[in-house]
């Protein structure tokens, strides 16, 4: 568990921390996130293993405000609506483009012969524009389509960090060969949405380690086509 980025204001906000824990057979990055005094936290994209996401919780001392949804995977929210019910908080996210996605949870499931997954009906959608805030700080919501029609990104920009979900990786990005891809539509939303934010950006992704978006724009392959 480790220090993520340096408080905008290091007077007023502690650091905030988080921690990956890698769940599900595609090893996604349930990432949790916490402010260092007070404990107040979030648990994003809880696709499944949810023992395991339990015991990290409370390893942690994290005390959970929310569930945030990067967006309707099974491998992202599979595990959601029963860590609502065992939390008692909110789900938020993904936008709402990802209803078929969340409604049809159990049939991804069966087919990966995961089990116990139920529909996921988040408390709130996300937009554009919109924003999430966690222990003082503020989570800017971006709409990044392409691999799913509903992913969305949380970005803090004090803090100069965002969660991507499975827009971008080190070094990939995102499939597009799911129902409801589009490549084109990928690509516009690294290119137009994502790396205007910054190149000093960081970055926890859904699957392997982060990076920032300047390494990003410099090194990744997909991104340097065209």
């Amino acid at each position: 568990m480790t220090k993520l980025a340096p408080s905008a204001d290091p007077a007023t906000l502690p650091p905030l921390r988080g921690g990956i824990v890698p769940v599900t057979l595609f090893q996604q990055n349930c990432t949790l996130l916490w402010d260092d005094a007070s404990k107040q936290g979030v648990v994003v994209d809880p696709g499944g293993d949810l023992p395991r996401i339990r015991a990290a919780i409370e390893k942690t001392g994290l005390i959970a405000q929310a569930i945030w949804i990067t967006h309707g995977h099974i491998d992202h929210a599979g595990a959601a609506a029963e860590l609502k019910d065992l939390l008692q908080v909110p789900v938020v996210g993904p936008h709402k483009a990802d209803k078929p996605l969340l409604d049809a949870l159990p049939v991804a499931a069966a087919q990966y012969g995961m089990s116990g997954v139920r529909p996921l009906a988040p408390d709130r959608w996300l937009d554009a524009g919109d924003s999430v805030t966690l222990a003082g700080r503020s989570f800017e919501i971006l709409h990044c389509p392409g691999h799913s029609p509903g992913s969305v990104v949380f970005f803090n920009r004090a803090e100069r960090f965002a969660l991507v979900g499975d827009v971008l990786f080190r070094g990939g990005v995102g499939r597009t060969d799911l129902p409801g891809g589009d490549g084109k539509a990928l690509m516009r939303s690294i290119r137009d949405v994502l790396l205007p934010l910054g190149d000093d950006v960081q970055f926890i992704c859904g699957h392997g380690p982060g990076s920032t978006l300047g390494e990003e724009r410099r090194t990744n392959p997909f991104l340097q086509a065209g």
